[in-house]
């Protein structure tokens, strides 16, 4: 028995590339297109690109300055849920902070940082309204769920987005300081 290359070879590539192709549909179709379309729905929303793994979903948001990111959030968990089922979903909000926001960012940190370890919350949102009321035209929110705080800063052209962890110990997120 002669075997024929060209023939086994051809089987293989039509194979190989139906299987790919269908599992490349799939995901385009039944899972990236559905979670871009509930991101972008959302207003303040610029851009986004998504990222879906086994264990994780990571967006990549560029955001307005003065967006609900709490709101958004909370919006991508309830109307993506199909895609999304029990992997964990990761946020990350591309900057576009000025360099008044990162000093008054600096300068919040600490009443910030004391009020997430002693989970004292409202101190959050009092402390950041405290400091706002000392700069012109600064807009401060602090907003919580059940697994983040969320803190929102703005001048009216740039915004700041910092997603804080409500674990102590936990705090991996200062990075964006």
């Amino acid at each position: 028995m002669k075997l024929r290359i060209v023939p086994i070879v051809l089987t293989v590539v039509i194979s190989a590339s139906v299987l790919f192709g269908g599992w490349f549909l799939y995901r385009q179709m039944a899972q990236h297109n559905p979670l871009a379309n509930v991101v972008s729905q959302y207003d303040g929303v610029k851009s986004s690109h998504i990222d879906i793994k086994q264990d994780t979903v990571t967006l990549k948001l560029d955001l307005a300055p003065e967006t609900n990111l709490q709101g958004l959030v909370q919006h991508i968990k309830q109307e993506g849920k199909s895609v999304i089922g029990q992997r964990e979903l990761k946020i990350q909000v591309e900057e576009h902070s000025s360099e008044a926001l990162d000093q008054w960012w600096e300068q919040a940190m600490l009443s910030v940082a004391e009020a997430m370890d002693n989970k004292q919350y409202t101190d959050i949102q009092s402390s950041l309204e405290q400091l706002a009321g000392e700069s012109t035209n600064l807009k401060a929110k602090a907003t919580i769920d059940d697994t983040n705080v969320y803190v929102s800063l703005s001048d009216g052209k740039s915004g700041k987005f910092i997603i804080l962890p409500r674990q102590p110990g936990k705090m991996g997120v200062w990075n964006h300081a």
